[in-house]
């Protein structure tokens, strides 16, 4: 019974306190010239500024927009007030009075449009999100090979013509998959230095024992 009876003296107080500044800025409009419906249209334009801009910091969090149409809007308000208070006179209104009095619609409309057009902050965060630059994919280097077991000898073979006689091996033997990464990679340092890759370099990028990385460069060449 007793929050009712606080709620209610609440909204009799926001009703009393709006009604009073309702009127007190229709007797400033009217008095700078702005007649029938035009003096009642301004305090409903000061009073809906005011809570558009104090919806939109309740929502959205504070933000430089809302807190200058607040302001803007509470000036307007408390200034009207003040206004009628005697500390002008009515009767023969100052010019820069009527001058604020008829630029207020234009400025009202500026930030109602404003406060209800422009993004959040959390939209204005993945509008201007920068896209991911693209990533340079470089191919693994294969692992070191493990040196070869060295074979056994073989036994003698007999004897074969001369022209079916197999060239000679020197060196231990290159898987053909080991030889064309060690052309790519060739290739690329050439492309990137303009300069043939050395053994040592090569050896380096393979990660292979010299005796091999001397086999391949023969290979490549």
């Amino acid at each position: 019974m007793t929050r009712s009876l606080r709620v209610d003296a609440v909204l009799v107080q926001a009703v009393i306190a709006g009604a009073l500044s309702f009127a007190h800025l229709h007797d400033l409009a009217a008095a700078a010239g702005q007649t029938g419906w035009k003096a009642w249209a301004y305090p409903v334009s000061v009073d809906l500024l005011l809570v558009a801009a104090w919806r939109r910091l309740r929502n959205d969090g504070p933000s430089r927009l809302a807190w200058c149409w607040f302001l803007i809007a509470l000036v307007a308000s408390l200034g009207a007030n003040v206004a009628t208070a005697g500390f002008l006179d009515l009767e023969h209104p100052p010019a820069w009075l009527r001058f604020g009095i008829a630029g207020w619609p234009a400025l009202a409309f500026l930030g109602g449009t404003l406060l209800a057009h422009s993004p959040a902050a959390t939209d204005r965060e993945h509008a201007t999100g920068r896209e991911p630059e693209p990533i340079e994919v470089v191919p693994a280097e294969p692992e070191s090979a493990p040196e070869p077991v060295p074979a056994a000898e073989p036994e003698p073979a007999p004897a074969l013509p001369a022209a079916s006689e197999p060239a000679p091996v020197s060196g231990p033997s290159v898987p053909a998959a080991l030889v064309d990464h060690a052309r790519k990679v060739a290739d690329a340092h050439q492309a990137r230095t303009g300069s043939p890759i050395d053994i040592d370099t090569l050896r380096a990028r393979l990660g292979v024992p010299a005796p091999m990385a001397d086999a391949i460069a023969a290979q490549l060449t």
